[in-house]
């Protein structure tokens, strides 16, 4: 896993160097309200979490788990991470994203420019195919960025079949560019 650059961000593979700076963002009640999962119970508990990751691999070696620390250009490292990209690459070449930026960097565009960034790098160099996203009904934000990114409303059915919280929509993309 390497580090990638837009025009405004390095995306560096998330460390436990990343907890302290991401802590107040995961615990944040704005934030979270939109989440299926909560806070993290405690610093120690989200450096544990971010130690796991590190792994890049599930226990079974089935899945890739890669996770990006966002950092604006011109900050210096873990400080100065201000949001996270992830994802969740499957053999079949199916693709789970996720992305979360602190609040006070909401509306400027980032978490775009980094997912912009990680599809095609998740295609080039994991095989992925087909990039999902779920996202809460209520979250606006969230989902007016997917389809902006190009991914599309999946179906109910297709929710239904790939279990998706009833609260939320499935978004799907296969092409990327």
């Amino acid at each position: 896993m390497r580090s990638l650059v837009t025009p405004r961000l390095r995306l560096e593979p998330l460390t436990v160097a990343h907890a302290d700076a991401l802590f107040a963002m995961h615990c944040d009640p704005l934030h979270q309200r939109f989440l299926d999962h909560g806070a993290p119970a405690s610093l120690q508990a989200l450096r544990e979490r971010h130690a796991k990751l590190e792994s890049r691999r599930s226990a079974d070696g089935r899945e890739h788990w890669l996770n990006w620390a966002l950092v604006a250009l011109g900050d210096d490292g873990a400080d100065g991470a201000i949001g996270v990209v992830q994802a969740t690459v499957l053999e079949d070449g199916t693709a789970w994203i996720a992305y979360e930026v602190t609040r006070t960097h909401w509306g400027r565009g980032l978490a775009g420019e980094a997912v912009r960034a990680m599809l095609p790098h998740l295609a080039q160099h994991y095989g992925a195919q087909r990039f999902l996203a779920t996202v809460d009904r209520r979250n606006a934000r969230s989902w007016r960025l997917l389809e902006r990114l190009g991914f599309g409303r999946a179906s109910d059915a297709a929710a239904h079949t790939l279990d998706v919280h009833s609260g939320d929509w499935l978004y799907q993309h296969s092409a990327v560019t």
